[in-house]
């Protein structure tokens, strides 16, 4: 129990100086250009340490790090809670007194919920007869992810002024932290549980630079006054559940694999799901350095609110068909550098997943807005839907097609979210008026780079730039090629040369 000290003086709103401005959309776009940069860095951090740790334990031992790590995973979504997101929301429309009461609020919440997260996990592990290594493994990843996501509560006040540039260095720290480790630990031929407790010091040295930057601008003691935030709680429940959902419904098909399928397929799934774990956060990345401006948007002026809409979904078809193109392409290459030839099978599977990839995409386009609108049943709903198609399509077709029906599964599971999700938005803002047309152009570009890319046939990597050109051609040729990459590409010679 904690009283909440002023840390914000009375009145001041320094949230609202950026984004109220006209400043606002172009520091969106500089700090998504950012974290996107931060997320590559961190991407080529992986292709350091994922294929040692992949090789190190081969496909079967990677399948169980990758079982323990998704049993810990879902728990953490459940009991997450959306505390994050409501937290940034929180902060951008409020001042003062009120949104440290709030954010001091979010942090006893989010400390009780992690606490509940690691033992359910734990507890399901053991129940559910996995080995004593998973279920160990399982309680240290735990332990790892609360300590991450306790990291990511603490930053909002970073993204809420849109300085998602010290994001982006606090997540480069934990990856590189999380590289060391696992190359120390390869060398020490270390077993399964320690590479998964190599989650809690790189998020630890995260946590404490976050710390560092975000002191003075919200209170850092949690109160556990949970009476006080209860109207807060009653209405974000519903969204809290659909994030639970969304959480669950990505990693189910992972323990559903556990169970229904042999431990190779499972570990060629897993080498598929982890590539695809990582391009997933993009859209988020993306498409979530707008968010606060959204938030506001929606409160104090429609008309930007639907014009961000409308050029958030447009910009989230077209590159999401084009992450679908790079998988189609580059599958065997980017199996290969993971896992070798032995990783061969993998591919197949990714080629599969790169439609849930772009699926995502869309779905995140269309779920910021509703959470913004306090759309949460919508949101809610979709991901329900998501989870039982999940699972009936993975129980249903696992046992017969293994690795890929796992992977239909996902994809299955993304459109149904990003469908709901897309008429929900439209039933909320009739007047919004969608840009639709940009779907069936963008799937026609698409699956020319593809066929061209496949017909030069000499090597991923080449595909993937060949079908890419072809892709921005076709865009451009109809006026669709989004301005937003030469201003992106813009932004980042201005932070190259600020740095």
């Amino acid at each position: 129990m904690s009283s909440v000290a002023p840390v914000t003086p009375a009145g001041a709103d320094p949230a609202g100086d950026v984004l109220d401005t006209s400043r606002a959309g172009g520091l969106a776009l500089r700090g998504s250009v950012l974290r996107v940069g931060g997320y590559g860095g961190g991407m080529l951090l992986a292709l350091i340490s994922a294929p040692l740790l992949i090789r190190h334990l081969h496909q079967t031992g990677f399948g169980q790090y990758v079982t323990a790590l998704s049993i810990a995973t879902i728990a953490a979504g459940v009991t997450e809670g959306g505390v994050n997101t409501i937290a940034l929301r929180e902060f951008a429309s409020r001042a003062g007194r009120e949104r440290d009461s709030a954010m001091a609020g979010m942090l006893g919440i989010r400390l009780l919920l992690s606490v509940v997260g690691v033992i359910a996990a734990t507890v399901f592990a053991a129940a559910a007869g996995y080995s004593r290594v998973i279920v160990l493994g399982t309680a240290v990843a735990g332990i790892g992810l609360s300590i991450q996501v306790m990291q990511t509560l603490v930053s909002v006040p970073l993204q809420g002024t849109i300085r998602l540039g010290w994001v982006a260095t606090a997540d480069l720290v934990r990856n590189g932290v999380t590289t060391l480790l696992i190359v120390v630990l390869v060398l020490a031929g270390a077993g399964i549980v320690p590479f998964l407790a190599v989650i809690a010091p790189a998020s630890l040295a995260a946590l404490l630079l976050t710390v560092r930057l975000v002191r003075g601008s919200m209170p850092l003691r949690p109160s556990l006054h949970f009476t006080t935030y209860a109207p807060l709680l009653r209405e974000t429940f519903p969204f809290a559940v659909a994030i639970a959902l969304s959480n669950t419904y990505f990693r189910v098909t992972v323990v559903v694999m556990s169970l229904e399928a042999t431990a190779l397929q499972t570990g060629y799934f897993s080498t598929s799901f982890r590539i695809v774990e990582v391009l997933i956060g993009l859209p988020v990345l993306v498409i979530g350095a707008g968010y606060p401006i959204v938030t506001r948007a929606a409160r104090d002026d429609p008309d930007r609110f639907a014009k961000a809409t409308r050029r958030m979904f447009e910009l989230s078809v077209l590159v999401g068909v084009w992450v679908a193109l790079a998988l189609e392409l580059g599958a065997r290459f980017a199996t290969a550098v993971l896992g070798g030839s032995a990783a061969a099978p993998a591919a197949p599977v990714l080629q599969i997943q790169g439609l849930a990839v772009m699926a995502t995409f869309v779905a995140v386009a269309c779920s910021f807005p509703l959470l913004s609108l306090r759309r949460y049943p919508a949101l809610l709903v979709a991901n329900a839907l998501g989870l039982v198609v999940t699972l009936a399509v993975s129980l249903s077709l696992v046992p017969v097609l293994q690795a890929r029906g796992a992977a239909i599964a996902t994809v299955a599971a993304e459109l149904m979210l990003a469908s709901v999700a897309a008429v929900a938005l439209v039933r909320a803002q009739p007047d919004l008026h969608l840009p639709w047309g940009v779907i069936p152009l963008a799937l026609v570009a698409g699956g020319a780079g593809i066929g061209v890319g496949h017909l030069v046939g000499v090597h991923p990597v080449l595909e993937v730039l060949v079908g890419t050109c072809v892709y921005a051609i076709i865009l451009a040729v109809f006026g669709r090629f989004p301005p937003e990459v030469g201003h992106a590409l813009r932004a980042r010679r201005t932070a190259d040369g600020v740095g």
